[in-house]
């Protein structure tokens, strides 16, 4: 069951996730360890409110063994309590909400992509490293800008950092102007940020206009720069630097023959979505091929996705014991229309898993 955004604002990660899992699948034959795969398909519509009852739609209407989503973390909160209460396998290949492997972990649901403070955990020491000892935070006031800054604030002040001020105002406003002349007066050394889609790129656009680029050094999330480079907002993000968990530009053989593929296959270029969901392929793949395709036979099965070990285009990773991404952060920088990987921002990361009983 692919419980996806397959309209609105997400609607091309959605798709860009459906595509991965399909092409991990199709290079194995198409079928989990021998066995035949029937698809069913729901429109999450980005709607926590419909959250539980869609998730519903496939458990106990389509009876599905697998139940693979969503983008949204409202959306996943709802997954979740249906994953808990039915028992059902659940990968998330987006959503980075903290309780998924946190407080409300379970050992039923994975998460193939990133725990929202993940990216943000990776940027203090580089930031520290390069000189830029006094930083504003700035951020919408939700639930994931909260979370990215938790990794902000922890790695940044244990490097030595200090947080003159914490910024942020309300989901989903971009009226950036009135903050973006409080940075000013502030003059910290950088500014570290969480935004995301064409919002993000309207904030680089607006720190620019604003006179601060070239003075005032800008980090974020990965999520501020990708997907977004067009020929419009590549000059305002020149020189931004993010930490992220894959950037289209890593140099392996691996990654490249990922693109490559994905490219004949799709037609289009992928991107981190695509790989997260290829990664869940991957896992559900090793998982069943350890059961020989009896997803029933449970504790073997969620003992070999414990312990799988994904060769993903970026990078080898591993699971933690609150079923959570344990792998390398990039450090990028926007040139021209690419994050070019610098390095490598922080080797094997982990999230804390704090409040989960199986760790």
């Amino acid at each position: 069951g692919l419980m996806l955004p397959y309209s609105g604002a997400f609607a091309p990660l959605g798709v860009a996730i459906e595509n991965g899992v399909r092409m991990a699948i199709n290079e194995q034959g198409g079928k989990l360890a021998g066995r035949e795969i029937e698809w069913f398909k729901v429109d999450d519509e980005s709607d926590p409110s419909k959250g539980i009852e869609n998730a519903n739609k496939l458990v106990q209407r389509d009876k599905v063994d697998v139940l693979i989503g969503t983008v949204h973390s409202g959306v996943q909160m709802g997954i979740q309590r249906v994953a808990r209460d039915s028992g059902v396998l659940s990968l998330i290949p987006n959503a980075g909400v903290h309780a998924a492997t946190r407080s409300l972990c379970a050992p039923n649901v994975f998460r193939t992509s990133f725990s929202n403070s993940q990216p943000t955990l990776a940027l203090g020491q580089t930031m520290v490293n390069k000189g830029h000892k006094r930083a504003v935070w700035i951020t919408w006031k939700y639930a994931a800008g909260d979370e990215a800054f938790e990794g902000f604030k922890e790695s940044y002040t244990k490097a030595g950092g200090t947080i003159i001020k914490e910024l942020g105002l309300p989901f989903p406003n971009v009226e950036f102007q009135a903050l973006l002349t409080e940075i000013a007066a502030l003059k910290p050394d950088a500014v570290a940020c969480f935004f995301a889609g064409p919002s993000g790129a309207k904030f680089m656009k607006d720190f620019a206009a604003a006179g601060l680029k070239g003075k005032i050094a800008l980090y974020g999330s990965g999520f501020l720069t990708e997907g977004l480079l067009d020929d419009e907002l590549a000059p305002s993000a020149q020189g931004i630097m993010t930490t992220l968990h894959y950037s289209a530009s890593l140099a392996s053989k691996r990654n490249d023959a990922f693109r490559l593929a994905y490219a004949k296959t799709y037609k289009m270029q992928p991107d981190v979505f695509a790989v997260q969901g290829y990664d869940a392929g991957l896992l559900l793949l090793q998982g069943a091929a350890a059961v020989n395709g009896d997803l029933s036979n449970k504790k073997a099965l969620y003992a070999a996705m414990e312990g799988a070990v994904i060769d993903s285009p970026r990078g080898k990773w591993t699971m933690s014991k609150a079923h959570n991404p344990v792998q390398d952060m990039y450090l990028r920088v926007v040139q021209g229309k690419e994050n070019k990987v610098l390095g490598v921002a922080a080797k094997a990361l982990s999230d804390s898993g704090a409040g989960c009983k199986l760790v």
